[in-house]
C-alpha cells in the first residue's frame, strides 16, 4: 500500500501519539475499557482535519485538547443517563450513601470526584508532566486558567487523599 505525504505524516503521528492519547482519556475519564475507543474516536476526529492540524504550531496540543473535549462530552453523557436511571430504581434503606472514610482513597478515585477542568489541568500538568502553558494549549483556555485550576485541584486532592499523599503525586517536597 502507498501511502500519500498526509497519510504518511498522519499514520506517524498516531504511531507516536496514540499511547498518550488513551493514558489522557483514561485519566480524564477513569474508564480503561473507553480510553483506547475515545483516543481513536479523537483521532479519527483529527484525521478528517489533519490537512489544517499538520500545519498548526502544537498538532499534539490540539489533540490532546480533542480528547479533553470527548471525555468531558462522554463524562456528561455518563452523567445525564446515571440521573434517568436514578428516576427508576427503587431506593432501598439499607443502602449507604456515605463513602466508608476508614477505608484508602485511591487516586483514581480522588481524581475522579475532581470537576473535570481541574481533573484535567492536575492530570496533563503532573501525569504527563505538561508546561502550564502546553495545558493551556491542550485545554484551550488562559496560563492563569490553568495556574488556578491546578492549584485548587492540587488543594482537593489534598483533602481527599492527605497532605503527603498528594504532595508525593504532585512531586511536591515539605
Amino acid at each position: 500500500m502507498v501511502l500519500d505525504d498526509a497519510s504518511a505524516e498522519f499514520h506517524e503521528f498516531f504511531e507516536r501519539h496514540h499511547t498518550e492519547l488513551a493514558r489522557l482519556a483514561h485519566l480524564l475519564t477513569g474508564e480503561t475499557d473507553a480510553a483506547d475507543d475515545l483516543a481513536a474516536d479523537a483521532l479519527v476526529e483529527i484525521w478528517h482535519r489533519w490537512d489544517r492540524v499538520r500545519g498548526a504550531d502544537h498538532p499534539v496540543a490540539y489533540a490532546r485538547g480533542v480528547v479533553a473535549n470527548m471525555a468531558r462530552a462522554r463524562i456528561r453523557s455518563t452523567v445525564r443517563e446515571r440521573r434517568r436511571l436514578d428516576l427508576f430504581r427503587l431506593h432501598r434503606p439499607d443502602r449507604v450513601h456515605d463513602p466508608d472514610v476508614a477505608a484508602v482513597v485511591d487516586v483514581r478515585a480522588a481524581l475522579a470526584r475532581l470537576p473535570f477542568r481541574k481533573r484535567a489541568c492536575v492530570v496533563l500538568r503532573y501525569a504527563f508532566d505538561l508546561s502550564e502553558k502546553d495545558t493551556a494549549l491542550a485545554l484551550g483556555v488562559s496560563v492563569g486558567t490553568v495556574k488556578s485550576q491546578t492549584s485548587k485541584g492540587v488543594a482537593e486532592l489534598r483533602r481527599l487523599l492527605g497532605t503527603r499523599a498528594a504532595d508525593e503525586l504532585t512531586g511536591r517536597r515539605r
